[in-house]
C-alpha cells in the first residue's frame, strides 16, 4: 500500500521536536529569551530528573543552551534556545500547519 504524500511526510517530523515534553519545553522557550529550571518544572509538570534528562537531549541536539551559575550559595539553571532550535520549534509547527492543510484537502466532500 502506497501511503499519501501528506501522511508520508508525518512520519518525517523531527522526533526529538515532536515528543510532548520536549514540545512543551521548546514552545514555551520559543515565547521568552530564557527560562530557569524551577520554572519550566512547574510549567510543565516534569519530576526534576524527568525534566533533566529532556533538558540534556535537547541540548545534545544543540538545540538549547544551559547556564549554571550561583547566586549567592544557590545554584540557577538557566534554559534558553539556540538559533537552531529556534527554526526547529518553527519548522514542527509549520510542517504541522502543512500536513493540515494537506490532510484536509484529501477529505472527501461531505
Amino acid at each position: 500500500m502506497i501511503m499519501s504524500k501528506p501522511f508520508r511526510e508525518f512520519t518525517e517530523i523531527d522526533r526529538i521536536v515532536h515528543e510532548p515534553a520536549r514540545l512543551a519545553l521548546l514552545t514555551a522557550l520559543s515565547v521568552c529569551a530564557s527560562a530557569d529550571f524551577l520554572y519550566l518544572q512547574r510549567l510543565t509538570g516534569l519530576s526534576k530528573g524527568n525534566l533533566s534528562s529532556h533538558l540534556a537531549k535537547l541540548e545534545g541536539a544543540e538545540l538549547v543552551q544551559i547556564d549554571k551559575q550561583f547566586v549567592g550559595k544557590t545554584p540557577r539553571t538557566n534554559v534558553r534556545l539556540t538559533a537552531v532550535g529556534r527554526m526547529a520549534i518553527e519548522r514542527y509547527w509549520q510542517q504541522l500547519d502543512e500536513l493540515r492543510a494537506a490532510s484536509l484537502r484529501l477529505a472527501p466532500d461531505t
